[in-house]
């Protein structure tokens, strides 16, 4: 089975939600959902609104995410 491609942003954390969920407004303008990754979990790195990001976004749905890293 193929992998599919997934589009890698940076973007701004901008409010926190429930379980490790965020919404992150990316460079270009558009806000999305993201969640955490499972190594930033198991490695216990905190994310705070203010926190610039890396974020995979899925091709299936452009409005959904996952922090892959905090810069």
């Amino acid at each position: 089975m193929k992998k599919q491609n997934k589009e890698i942003v940076e973007g701004m954390v901008i409010e926190n939600l429930p379980d490790t969920t965020f919404r992150v407004k990316t460079d270009d303008g558009k806000e999305i959902w993201a969640y955490l990754s499972g190594k930033m979990k198991l490695n216990y790195i905190k994310i705070v609104p203010g926190d610039r990001v890396v974020v995979e976004i899925s091709p299936y749905d452009p409005n959904k995410g996952r922090i892959i890293r905090r810069k």
